[in-house]
């Protein structure tokens, strides 16, 4: 399985995006379950709606959201408590409260891998990035 964050999902649906290339030739080559989280969803949405494109964001949701192109794991309210508990430990490296949702459920679920161009996860030990 591999945990996909924000910058991965905007750059293979925005072409304008420099990372465009990469994220898409990964997308297309991997074999692995592709796992997000809600936040993830969310945060992804609002990026591609800010950037312009409704129509995206539309259909970004119905391929994850309706059509499961990626498992969908859904944060508990304990993860919430734990992620608040963990980005008390680690804002001051850089990861947002997004990211610490993240880790804590990439964790859970026994995942080693994010797809994510955001270094700020190797600060933590515990994650391979891909592409």
């Amino acid at each position: 399985m591999v945990f996909v964050d924000t910058g991965v999902w905007f750059a293979i649906l925005f072409a304008k995006d420099p990372l465009h290339q990469r994220a898409r030739i990964w997308f297309d080559e991997v074999n692995e379950v592709l796992v997000t989280s809600d936040y993830i969803v969310d945060e992804t949405l609002t990026l591609l709606l800010m950037r312009g494109e409704p129509t995206k964001a539309l259909d970004f949701g119905r391929q994850i959201i309706v059509a499961g192109g990626a498992r969908l794991a859904f944060i508990s309210e304990q993860q919430f408590n734990r992620s608040w508990l963990f980005f008390q430990q680690m804002a001051s490296q850089g990861l947002s409260f997004t990211d610490c949702t993240s880790h804590i459920v990439a964790r859970d679920l026994g995942v080693d891998k994010i797809a994510s161009f955001d270094r700020h996860f190797l600060t933590t030990g515990h994650f391979v990035l891909v592409p």
